[in-house]
């Protein structure tokens, strides 16, 4: 079967299960929506992972996480800094138009526009020749040793349908709501199709009847219905309106699993929750402080760290199942290192010395911005966060809002408009340098380095590690590469990591589905029993 090819043992062991499944609608539910349709809009997962059941990149993931072919059949190095790419004959995107080589250029050169949230990635590529129709060499600046994990989620569009409909430049995440029509229609390689999109409301999916190759799922339509609370979207699933929903929140675990008709699946995710300030601008946005800004003193950054009781949050608000962390990257992810993942220790009493010499015994005032429908209870971490703070003397005026005008506010595209925020990251490339890069070496545009570093953390001796560990191709150098530049930040207290969360999804029982480290919903691997 083609299909043990495209997507590794997790999903071919069910394609074993399949050949007399019949067609099937899938009804699901997510905490959010999909942030728009334009697949270089943002640089998000949950996102681009809806968005890659309707586009493909030049490779996939399986379910493991392990890299696989997609859009391209082959690559190989022809030196440090040049890949020979073999494209996949035979592909049609949804409008009947034939994916060649000019539509990765397109693509590519799509991703470079200026409200593309994609340039971090773009810019890994210094240059594509076409050779032929399906046959590409991309040249590098310099070694990029995750190029294939990098391209994953980069997906290609149809140059003459971008260009047929005045789409041709990226959408802007602060601007959604404009008439980009790549960011109202699609037209993907992928095996599902868009027919119906009603946003904030339910996004329709059909099977593509010319997807390049088999799928092991039997879901020929599928129904997504963002619904962000809790108790409703559980009350769907549990009265059979969707079939699949998530997250379920930790506190309804036990009920659901007592209940006959529904089952919960449950892994750790490569995600790391984490707390940001920023350090960059002369002072807070929104602030009492007006003459200076308090996170450039390190000694103000250290009490926010030593006053945030991380084993509470685990404990209270995640319910155990989540795991405390010390680092930016989860476990799953390369370069990961156990001996730096204690997180920073709890002591409010050493937190508020710390903010005493640095001349605010009183504390001071600030926004704090949040997600209320992205992450795993991610309002109440940030509702336990303030309280934290405020034993310690600081008044933190909380900001949750749904992840679309979220994302707006705080990213480039809105002027990284945030003083103190909870984000989380799973690095698409399951590669430490991909935090390292775009998370927190110095904000630099011409360089494309720190593009989400909204905080504006800049360590020098961090940036000149990054540079080379994204060019270092032997394991033990690059680990230790990796650490020192993990060591640095954390002793600079650039970030606060909180925990890893966890995958949690809700089945009723004949649905069956492969969960991947980082969240996303494959419909090829779900399967519904007659």
């Amino acid at each position: 079967m083609k299909l043990t090819c495209l997507l590794g043992s997790a999903v071919c062991a069910l394609s074993l299960n399949l050949a007399t499944a019949q067609a099937e609608t899938l009804t699901y539910a997510y905490q959010g929506d999909v942030q728009g349709l334009d697949p270089q809009a943002l640089n998000e997962t949950f996102t681009l992972g809806f968005l890659g059941n309707i586009y493909e990149g030049l490779t996939a993931y399986d379910g493991d996480m392990a890299i696989q072919p997609a859009l391209a059949t082959a690559w190989e190095t022809m030196s440090p800094t040049t890949w020979k790419i073999t494209l996949r004959e035979g592909v049609s995107f949804h409008n009947g138009n034939a994916f060649t080589a000019d539509d990765v250029i397109f693509s590519w050169r799509r991703a470079l526009t200026e409200g593309s949230d994609q340039k971090g990635r773009a810019r890994l590529i210094e240059d594509i020749e076409k050779i032929s129709d399906h046959e590409i060499v991309i040249t590098t600046a310099g070694p990029v040793p995750t190029l294939m994990q990098d391209l994953v989620f980069f997906y290609i569009l149809d140059e003459d349908w971008a260009e047929a409909n005045g789409a041709t430049e990226a959408t802007s995440v602060a601007d959604t709501n404009s008439a980009n029509y790549a960011n109202l229609n699609t037209n993907g390689t992928g095996p599902f199709a868009l027919v119906e999109r009603q946003s904030g409301v339910r996004t329709v999916l059909e099977r593509f009847d010319g997807y390049w190759t088999d799928i092991p799922g039997n879901v020929t339509e599928a129904v997504l219905t963002p619904i962000q609370e809790d108790p409703t979207r559980v009350a769907a699933l549990l009265s059979g309106k969707v079939q699949l929903a998530y997250p379920i929140p930790l506190q309804d675990w036990d009920r659901l699993k007592q209940t006959e008709d529904v089952r919960v699946m449950v892994t750790p995710e490569a995600r790391t929750v984490y707390l940001g300030m920023d350090q960059m601008r002369a002072t807070l946005e929104r602030s009492d402080v007006t003459d200076a800004n308090p996170f450039k003193d390190i000694r103000v950054r250290q009490a926010f760290a030593h006053a945030i009781n991380i084993p509470a949050i685990v404990d209270r608000i995640m319910r155990g199942s989540a795991s405390p962390a010390g680092l930016m990257v989860a476990p799953q992810v390369t370069g990961f290192d156990p001996a730096l993942n204690d997180p920073y220790a709890y002591d409010p009493d050493q937190a508020r010395d710390l903010l005493a010499e640095a001349g605010y015994p009183d504390g001071f005032e600030l926004q704090m911005d949040c997600p209320n429908d992205r992450y795993v209870n991610d309002e109440m971490i940030c509702q336990a966060v303030v309280g934290m703070l405020a034993r310690i003397g600081v008044t933190v005026d909380l900001l949750a809002q749904t992840k679309s005008k979220y994302f707006a506010k705080i990213l480039a595209a809105g002027g990284y408009d945030t003083s103190f925020y909870l984000l989380a990251w799973t690095p698409s490339s399951m590669d430490a340098y991909e935090v390292l890069n775009l998370l927190m070496s110095c904000r630099n545009q011409e360089a494309t380095t720190g593009p989400f570093n909204l905080g504006g953390y800049c360590n020098p001796e961090v940036d000149a590690l990054t540079k080379q560990i994204a060019v270092e191709v032997d394991p033990a150098e690059r680990q230790a590469l990796i650490s020192r530049a993990f060591e640095i930040a954390k002793e600079d207290y650039g970030y606060i990591p909180l925990h890893q969360q966890p995958i949690s999804w809700g089945l009723a029982n004949g649905v069956e589905a492969v969960q991947r480290a980082d969240n996303v919903l494959d419909l090829r691997t779900v399967t519904i029993a007659q």
